[in-house]
Order: structure tokens, then sequence, then C-alpha cells
């Protein structure tokens, strides 16, 4: 078993003041680490969990660690992207890719055209695959998704991808789904619709597999647990623009604001998150949101020109979840403002407020994770 890492140590996450930066707990100490995967990750770093860094060997680093791992629930999850492909490559010559053992690593970051892609296999015939490789870290229960971020440069390589299909190589993408429990793999209709709808559309052309990955704590090359099943018909019903939303802001100091025909109401510091729908045109609705200068229409209009926008996290669905949705956040909120944003329900009210960054705090990702992805197996018994 190739061992990846001479000396791996754990630690506690503590935060992240950016993408490639980690502070964590290490031995009772507060040190800085480098996260070579920019990946948003909201669903696994949250204060407290184990994480696995590495002496950073880099002469001149900023840092004196480098992160490789994390866990969720007890379970190592693999994060140092600079190490895909060495783990594709293992996986592939040691015929651990159930369906691709006839092929072996030919070359690393073969070029064509204007893309480079991160694989050349060949077979005993001499035939050539092209293969990219792309590491998966948003996982639910028992299923993962990809992207986690907007990825058009991922989009482009599957457009390639297809077009070197149909001028006769074989071409196709290998998913590392470093989630040992991963039973489904979709692409992340709700963070990337373009990723997912290209991805649709040229996934039948292409050779792929997502592969669900055990690794341990000392971080040697995976077992490959499984291939992880493909339920496209969720795609047909679920990947639209349309469906729910929340938008997370903050304000940072109390004020009273006038909201239209309700008036001038009171609204403490912290973070507010608004929960609303769209039946077409979610992205747009989305963006206007995000917009502070704008025709005055819906209550959140009048309240959002006086805070910081932190995130809109988008839920597309077929299924009408605003009203649930907006019952499992007040759940989770430190308070609530009576009759905002619920005009046309029955609901208390769509606007609730944290002390805390709720993108940072488990039980509001929670909430997410069930309604992006876990509800997709109770919906459809896969």
């Amino acid at each position: 078993m190739k061992v990846l890492y001479d000396m791996v140590l754990r630690g506690t996450f503590l935060r992240r003041p950016n993408r490639f930066v980690v502070y964590i707990d290490l031995n009772g100490n507060e040190v800085a680490a480098h996260l070579p995967n920019p990946g948003r990750m909201w669903e696994l770093l949250y204060k407290g969990v184990g994480m696995y860094v590495v002496p950073h060997e880099k002469p001149g680093a900023k840092t004196a660690y480098r992160v490789i791992g994390i866990e969720r629930d007890g379970v190592p999850i693999m994060l140092d992207t600079n190490y895909s492909n060495d783990v594709a490559e293992y996986l592939i010559n040691e015929k651990q890719i159930p369906g691709w053992e006839e092929w072996r690593v030919e070359r690393r970051e073969y070029t064509v055209g204007d893309s480079r892609f991160d694989l050349l296999l060949i077979n005993e015939a001499g035939d050539h695959f092209v293969l990219e490789v792309k590491s998966c870290t948003l996982f639910s229960r028992d299923g993962a998704m990809f992207p986690d971020a907007i990825t058009e440069r991922g989009r482009k390589h599957l457009l390639h991808l297809a077009a070197l299909r149909k001028d006769g190589y074989r071409a196709g993408v290998l998913f590392l789904v470093q989630w040992d429990r991963a039973q489904w793999f979709l692409p992340d209709y709700h963070t990337d619709l373009a990723f997912a709808e290209t991805f649709c559309s040229v996934a039948p052309a292409l050779d792929w597999k997502a592969v669900s990955l055990r690794w341990t704590a000392d971080f040697t090359m995976p077992e490959v647990v499984r291939i992880c099943k493909y339920p496209e018909d969720i795609l047909a019903a679920e990947a639209h623009d349309a469906g729910d939303y929340i938008m997370i802001m903050r304000l940072p100091e109390a004020k009273d604001i006038v909201i239209g025909s309700k008036g001038c109401m009171h609204f403490g510091a912290g973070y507010y998150l608004y929960v609303g729908s769209a039946k077409a045109n979610l992205t747009k609705r989305i963006e206007r949101h995000k917009r502070k200068r704008k025709k005055m229409h819906w209550h959140l209009d009048y309240f959002r020109g006086h805070c910081e926008m932190i995130a809109a996290v988008p839920v597309r669905t077929s299924a009408d979840l605003e009203c649930p949705l907006a019952e499992a956040v007040k759940g989770v909120a430190d308070w609530q403002v009576p009759g905002f944003g619920c005009s046309d329900c029955h609901c208390e009210s769509h606007l609730f407020g944290m002390k805390q960054n709720p993108i940072h705090e488990k039980a509001f990702m929670d909430i997410v994770e069930e309604f992006r992805m876990n509800r997709l197996l109770h919906d459809r018994n896969l």
C-alpha cells in the first residue's frame, strides 16, 4: 500500500479566515495551516471537528502545516486535491475500478487542443482513453454531489470531453467521492445548474464513474467501496430554475426600519435568514434580492438595503417546500420577525435571526442538507 504522507497529525478545526488558510487546535496550540482545497465545504467545516494536517515541507511556506483531511461523523475525509491524480492512477493501475480493469495510466496531464486533462489511459490493444479526475467532498447521509461551488472550468471540460468522444476518442470522468457511505451521485444542480444541465446532456456519451472511497486516519491509499448509483430521473424532475431559497444577511447594528405598509419595525443586530420561493427564474429572483437598488415590492426589499449579503442558498425543486423550509429554519433560529414575508401563507414569519453566522452552524447546514439531498432519498426510494 502506497504511503502518501510520512507524518499525519490530528487537531480540531477552529476557523477559516479565507479560502486557503485555516486555524486549528493542535495539542492545545492554535496554529495556521494551508488548505489546498479551495472548495466551499460549508457542510464539513464546523468548529471542533477533527482535522488532519502534515508538516509543510515547502521552503518558505507561510504556514507550518498543510491540511490533508477532515472528519465527518468520525470518518476520515480526504481534502488534499494535490493527490487526486495519484489516487486515481493508483486505483486504475491496481484494477480497483469496476469496469475499467483493462486500462492503465500511460501519461499524466495530457493536452488536447486548449484543454489539459488529468490522465491518458491505454489498454493492451493500444486504445487510448482521455480521463478527467474530480474530487467530491459534498455529501449527505448516503449520497454525494459535485460541485460544491460554481465551476465554469469544469463545465467546459465536460463539453470538450464530449467533443473528443464525437471525434473518436474514448473520454470520461472519474469522480472520487471521499465518503464511504455514499450510495448515489448527482451533479449539484442546486449550486451550479449550468454544470448539471451540461453533465446531464453529455453523460450518456462519456465513460464516467463516481466511486465511493474509504480512507483511514493514516491516509494511505483508499479502498473503493462501491460505484455510486446515478438516479438521473431526479435531474429530469428537479434540476430546473425554480424552487425555494434562503437569503442570509447580516445587520451590523440594531435599527428601526420602515417595511412598506407594515410601517416601522425594530431589528436587532445579527444574522438574518429570509425564506422565499420562485416558481420560475429562481436565479433572477436571487440576484434581485442581492441588489440594494431596485423598485420596492417585497418586505425583503425594504430590509435588504440595510444589510450585508452573506450568501444565497437555493433549493431547486418541483415540490412546494417554502413553508416547510421556513418551519425548519425557525427551529434553529434564535428569534423570528413576526408577520414578515408571509402574507400569502399561514406561517408566523419567513424572516429569522441568529446570533452567529448560520453557514458555520451545523444545525442550520443540516437543514440545507436535508432539503437539498436527504429528502431525495425519502421521496424517490433510491
